[in-house]
């Protein structure tokens, strides 16, 4: 495909197509009458697994129905869906010792439209603050879209997160507990702390609580300038972003270093993490005040994307690497879609707020790679993951955690940028 036959990938009328398509492909299949949404789909759209419920999924499909109907068109069944979605978040993920279950099995027979009171099995219980951070996402956004049910929860999700996990002593949270809150994991992870700075954004999108504004650049700050110093001895491109973390904060350089089945906790610098971290900084920038914008958010969110763009793009296969070692040799060459959808925001973003247009370039070469590779074209939605030169693994377009939020997510962050995110 030449950039001849490319569309306007700076058009809004050519981003907002392409979340019309993505909707599409989920529009009349993703909805299970009986509570929730289906979260496992193949290249066609096939549902493969209808009882598997994950806390991630689940809370990702509000977002994108309550996105869709406040800023494309008002179809009643979009926020219907966004009410639906929360109905199941709050009454079959939520448990009755506080938090949300990580992954359920949704019964029909027994669960809503079935038995009375009879709750999904759970799968596995564990309270993780990455999920509790979606909670508040979904929440916030729910409440954006109107139903105005959702600000108790978004208010009792930050409460909980308050108490179960925030450490005052690092400006952050801690990962994971049991289901029972009565054991908390040693493990410290940034992944979780990103998202919670990303719901914190749009909590106080939703409210205008300046608690959630000061928690984001709270949490900011500790990540990409206190952790990534400490990380910067290691790296070979000074101060990054690293992963994985002990109980006091000190970097876990062997955290999964063998294993890549953690798709939430890979090892190595994540291409994806340091891009989002771009976009998330200079989404924070414009909302605090001018006189409390702190000098370092514009250089650390370039540096984050230079190092992420010469370290991670494929010169012979194109598109960006999913992560890289501390001496900057790839260490994962698969190619996620995720990875794109958010590098191609962040360029954007990085190209509206400084004016340098090498931002639009790598915008417009990571759009040409995920056009060509990932989007598909005929059914809808993206690809999940190529090998490093671009063939599929598998036709498992969309399980537990995907929801082409990212995707959608990143088109709506460009418009929102650009001052084209239109309220319908």
């Amino acid at each position: 495909m030449t950039a001849a036959t490319l569309p306007d990938f700076r058009s809004p009328d050519v981003l907002r197509a392409h979340i019309r398509h993505t909707m599409a492909f989920y529009d009349g299949r993703c909805i299970d009458p009986s509570g929730g949404f289906f979260h496992f789909f193949r290249d066609d759209g096939t549902v493969y697994d209808r009882r598997t419920r994950h806390l991630v999924s689940s809370t990702r499909f509000i977002f994108n129905h309550a996105m869709a109907w406040r800023h494309l068109e008002r179809r009643p069944q979009w926020l219907e869906a966004v009410r639906h979605g929360l109905r199941f978040l709050d009454e079959a993920h939520a448990q009755p010792q506080g938090g949300h279950a990580w992954v359920i099995e949704h019964d029909p027979d027994r669960s809503a439209g079935g038995a009375p009171g009879a709750r999904p099995r759970v799968i596995d219980g564990t309270n993780h603050a990455y999920g509790q951070a979606f909670v508040l996402l979904a929440h916030a956004h729910a409440l954006m879209a109107g139903v105005e049910e959702a600000r108790a929860g978004l208010e009792t999700c930050f409460a909980l997160m308050e108490t179960r996990f925030w450490e005052p002593a690092h400006g952050l949270y801690a990962d994971e507990a049991s289901a029972d809150w009565q054991t908390l994991s040693p493990y410290r992870g940034q992944n979780a702390n990103m998202h919670a700075c990303e719901a914190c954004l749009a909590a106080w999108d939703a409210t205008q609580d300046a608690k959630y504004l000061q928690r984001a650049l709270t949490l900011a700050t500790s990540v990409t300038q206190r952790l990534a110093a400490q990380a910067a001895p290691q790296a070979a491109d000074g101060a990054l972003v690293w992963e994985h973390w002990q109980r006091d904060w000190t970097p876990d350089w062997d955290y999964n270093r063998h294993d890549r089945s953690n798709i939430f906790r890979p090892w190595g610098f994540q291409t994806g993490h340091l891009t989002e971290w771009t976009k998330l900084l200079l989404q924070l920038e414009s909302r605090l005040p001018a006189s409390q914008r702190p000098d370092w958010i514009v250089p650390t969110a370039r540096h984050f994307f230079e190092v992420a763009m010469r370290r991670g793009w494929d010169a012979q296969h194109g598109g960006l690497v999913y992560g890289f070692a501390p001496d900057g040799t790839v260490c994962d060459a698969d190619k996620y879609f995720w990875v794109q959808a958010e590098s191609l925001a962040a360029a954007a973003l990085l190209a509206i707020r400084t004016g340098d247009a090498a931002g639009w370039s790598a915008y417009d070469r990571l759009w040409a790679y995920s056009w060509t590779h990932l989007v598909d074209h005929r059914h809808g939605a993206w690809l999940r993951i190529l090998t490093p030169d671009n063939r599929a693994y598998s036709d498992e377009k969309s399980p537990a955690g995907k929801t082409d939020y990212h995707t959608m997510g990143a088109c709506w962050d460009v418009l929102r940028a650009m001052g084209a995110l239109q309220t319908t």
